[in-house]
């Protein structure tokens, strides 16, 4: 064991331990770990130590806590991979393409399990002002669509979308049913969107988003926003995704059908 591990927190070096035994298959997905007084009871500390462990592992995302009914380890994570284009992303339609991490067959994206949840005119917060100034015109002429992505059952995609309220179509509104919400403004808009400007950035979740996704306040999240444009270049649609950070990356393939490997 490398000195500095020897020489860490003792509640450090119990997680470190628990981690290599899930890491090695003695302790596999959906095991039940003891309690605390029987972990207390085995590496013979007390259980603030022991509790200090299981927040890390927590953290880690290597063990999930069900309040009530006991401790238990996480199956390894479903991390999606996002290809983009960079030479024809143009259109804001069926640019992602999602592929599981194992490097199995790729699969077409699921932008068709897209869910609202709310709209919202005139909204009025920091991002609605951020939004506004991107769209070149006043908040209160704009309206908020926010929907999540769902991963089988679960959201794994917080999005929110802004254009003006003038172009919402009347019959957009929270719903159970599922679909490609920028096809359909953009249909109804009669306009073919395409990319302005995209950024990436990374944020702590929010007490919303959090809720929304399921995880705790603060867990990291990757944020990919834009402005959409039509053909004139005139903004139309801000768009403003956050996206559980331990479950995707962006991909960039700069040759179609080229492997990727090492680069300088």
């Amino acid at each position: 064991m490398p000195k500095n591990q020897r020489s860490a927190p003792v509640y450090l070096q119990l997680a470190r331990g628990l981690q290599r035994r899930i890491d090695a298959g003695e302790l596999p997905a959906g095991t039940r770990l003891p309690s605390e007084p029987e972990l207390s009871a085995e590496f013979g500390v007390n259980r603030l130590t022991v509790r200090q462990a299981m927040a890390e592992l927590e953290r880690a995302a290597s063990i999930e806590v069900r309040r009530g009914v006991g401790t238990f380890v996480r199956p390894p994570v479903t991390r999606v991979s996002i290809t983009v284009d960079p030479r024809s992303q143009r259109v804001d339609i069926g640019s992602t393409q999602s592929v599981p991490l194992d490097g199995g067959p790729g699969r077409e994206p699921d932008f068709d399990g897209e869910r609202i949840v709310a709209v919202r005119p005139g909204p009025s917060g920091r991002h609605d002002q951020e939004a506004a100034a991107h769209l070149r015109c006043p908040a209160d002429e704009l309206s908020r669509v926010d929907t999540v992505f769902l991963q089988g059952t679960a959201a794994w995609v917080v999005n929110s979308y802004w254009l003006l309220t003038a172009r919402l179509p009347p019959d957009l509104g929270p719903s159970d049913s599922l679909g490609n919400v920028v096809r359909r403004l953009s249909e109804a808009m009669g306009i073919t969107l395409e990319y302005d400007w995209r950024a990436f950035s990374a944020v702590g979740a929010d007490v919303d988003d959090a809720d929304t996704l399921g995880v705790p306040t603060g867990s990291p999240l990757l944020v990919r926003e834009g402005v959409s444009c039509d053909a004139t270049g005139a903004p139309v649609l801000y768009v403003r995704r956050r996206i559980r950070g331990e479950s995707a990356r962006f991909v960039l393939r700069f040759r179609d059908g080229a492997e990727t490997g090492p680069c300088p």
